[in-house]
């Protein structure tokens, strides 16, 4: 959209608040503009109005456009907020400064620093909008309030929320799949590939529109857009499927998405604020690095948590699927998991049928004399698809969940898995929020399947450990197709969907599989767990898989955390290559993956690792199941060969963490 518009810069000189009216100006120049910026001074936001009195907004990275002029606003109970507008007062701009901890991610300490500024506007019928801006040195996030004090339910029908890219931007988009398609009607589910290095404004697939996050590279800059702090008064929401120039706009979700005929679009009394519109911004290591996400999330609600253990798991049916889910053999599971070291087990499908409850307790007491816990899969639907996997339809009422949570809860039973949701409307976001607080009640770690993607949604409930949200490792054992893709399909990840929130990919299958083919090397599916990031990892590979694998790669398996201190990206591009280093206490894990069908060779700067540590890196071997060894000291020149479709792992143990920061 390339709007001539008419700019507000807002500065404070001497006390006094001063407007500058600066008219007529082209949004699209780079020219240096007054504005306010990140802490670091690269990121600067404008806002502005038009002639007629139309909110707008616009972003540059180091003096670069990355985000053109862009409308604002929504509509509300009829009245259109996107116009009309008239500029009241303006608040900052001030910095904020938030510290928190997360129990499993990237990193657990956080440092958040940005500058917000807030607009007060007041629509031409009187009624009140302010709009909320912080910016840091990774990106921007910016929201609506409507401030006045009101019982009544009001109602949003559209938010007219844009992204305008200039037009030579390329993008990284995930498709979303209409309402009540695919596998029993269980459509959306965030389980779709990649449109990579599309035109801007390429049109998605279906009504539906593009998934978040979503990825752009425009000029010098990589943009991640995605959102934060979903409360169950508003929507998930989405890109929708047209985007004319580049001019993308926010979309709700489809009649369907909801609970049981409940609130599929914006509904509540005021004041209400939105969800956080985040935009990440900067180089590929600022974007796989970022933590907007829970920088904007709401505060944890769970004030004890001490009970909360993230881990890793074991998984019969990642391979083995339903005639795995039979007492013997979770019990050999069980056993697998407890000579790995790992902390859990989980149970899938139908396991209330083919084990049942009492039978289930002794295996939850069987599994708790090993040192560890289980965690049962439940079907969360209601009306709202075809299937037919049990347990079903137990958790759809507060009553309903108190019971069956109590039940598990006296089991010894650690957590959840919860399978099939509706979509994302707001009623449905409010089921996912009412199960993660009754199941804080009664202890239970929570896991979601066939779901939404977290939204920061795990600094408010640490409880959640995981969601799927992800074309994950049990599509590729579907068919060959996914298979033929996967290598390619990971190395997309780390950019997008893993960049905000825990994805329960389930990675790691060294063996061959029944009926496909893999395509990607041994050391490419042992890097998976070190890149992708997950509060519980569960593994798919089996007891007789790992157990047909060298010694030191079973102990590398062993070694691999969930809980990271600090991530490093190395080098890569999506879909193409990804390598990132992830620290746990005094050890550095990296691993890298090749998402192409051809050798690739790298030089790596490693000199962060301290001088003294001592490192093992396992590699492509001659085949795709075989490995290669290295030892290695920290280099700030290290060479790095992958095969087609290949990967590597290092682990560097000893040196002073502390003194080489």
């Amino acid at each position: 959209m390339k709007k001539v518009a008419t700019y507000y810069s807002i500065t404070l000189l001497g006390g006094l608040l001063l407007l500058a009216f600066a008219g007529f100006i082209a949004c699209t120049s780079n020219k240096k503009r007054p504005s306010f910026e990140s802490p670091d001074g690269d990121i600067d936001v404008e806002f502005m109005l038009t002639p007629d009195q139309q909110p707008y907004y616009a972003i540059t990275y180091k003096d670069s456009t990355v985000i053109d002029s862009s409308g604002l606003g929504l509509i509300r109970d009829g009245i259109d907020f996107s116009s009309g507008m008239r500029l009241e007062s303006i608040s900052g701009p001030k910095t904020i400064s938030d510290s928190y901890s997360l129990l499993h991610g990237k990193q657990q300490e956080i440092n958040y620093t940005a500058t917000e500024k807030t607009f007060h506007l007041r629509h031409l019928s009187g009624q009140e909008l302010d709009i909320t801006f912080h910016i840091s040195n990774d990106g921007v996030a910016f929201r609506y309030h409507f401030p006045v004090q009101s019982e009544n339910l009001h109602h949003i029908s559209e938010e007219k929320t844009f992204f305008t890219f200039p037009e030579d931007t390329r993008a990284w988009l995930e498709p979303l799949a209409n309402v009540n398609t695919g596998y029993a009607q269980t459509n959306p589910s965030y389980e779709e590939h990649y449109k990579q290095n599309i035109a801007v404004g390429t049109p998605a697939p279906d009504s539906a529109g593009w998934a978040y996050p979503a990825l752009f590279n425009t000029g010098n800059a990589w943009v991640l857009i995605s959102e934060s702090n979903i409360t169950g008064d508003y929507p998930a929401t989405r890109l929708q499927q047209f985007a004319p120039e580049g001019n993308y706009q926010i979309g709700f979700p489809q009649q369907g998405e909801q609970y049981s005929r409940r609130a599929l679009d914006p509904q509540s009394k005021l004041p209400w604020s939105t969800p956080w519109r985040i935009v990440a911004i900067g180089d590929l290591a600022t974007i796989t690095e970022s933590t907007l996400a829970t920088d904007l999330a709401a505060p944890a609600k769970v004030e004890d948590r001490s009970w909360i253990q993230p881990g890793r798991a074991a998984w019969s049916w990642a391979k083995l699927k339903d005639q795995s889910i039979y007492y013997e053999t979770q019990k050999q599971f069980i056993d697998y998991a407890a000579d790995m070291g790992w902390e859990y087990v989980l149970v899938d499908v139908n396991w209330d049928q083919n084990i049942g409850y009492d039978r289930m307790a002794e295996l939850s007491e069987y599994a708790q004399n090993k040192g560890l816990g289980l965690l049962l899969w439940y079907n969360s639907s209601g009306s709202w698809n075809t299937t037919e996997y049990t347990p079903k339809s137990e958790l759809l009422t507060h009553k309903a969940r108190e019971e069956e949570f109590s039940r598990l809860e006296k089991m010894g039973i650690k957590g959840i898995k919860v399978d099939f949701f509706a979509g994302d409307g707001q009623s449905m976001m409010q089921y996912y929020l009412d199960i993660f607080k009754d199941a804080a009640d009664h202890h239970l770690l929570v896991n979601t399947h066939g779901a939404t993607i977290p939204r920061g949604w795990q600094r408010t409930w640490p409880n959640l450990m995981t969601m799927e949200s992800v074309k994950g490792f049990e599509y590729i054992t579907f068919e060959q197709g996914n298979a033929d893709r996967a290598a390619n399909h990971n190395a997309m990840l780390p950019f997008t969907r893993n960049v905000f929130g825990p994805m329960d990919y389930t990675p790691m299958s060294l063996t061959e599989l029944n009926n496909v083919t893999r395509k990607t090397t041994s050391a490419h599916e042992l890097a998976l767990p070190v890149l992708f990031t997950s509060g519980i990892q569960h593994y798919a590979e089996t007891p007789r898989g790992m157990g047909n694998v060298a010694d030191d790669v079973n102990s590398f398996v062993k070694q691999i955390p969930v809980q990271w201190d600090e991530i490093k990206f190395l080098e890569g591009f999506p879909g193409k290559e990804v390598v990132i280093a992830r620290r746990s206490g005094d050890r550095w894990f990296i691993a890298g993956i090749n998402g192409e069908d051809r050798s690739k060779k790298f030089t790596l700067d490693l000199s962060f690792v301290p001088a003294k540590a001592k490192g093992t890196m396992i590699g492509d071997g001659d085949s795709k199941f075989e490995f290669s060894r290295q030892d290695l000291s920290p280099s700030d020149a290290q060479t790095v060969s992958m095969q087609g479709n290949g990967g590597f792992v290092i682990l560097f143990e000893g040196g002073d963490t502390e003194s080489q920061n």
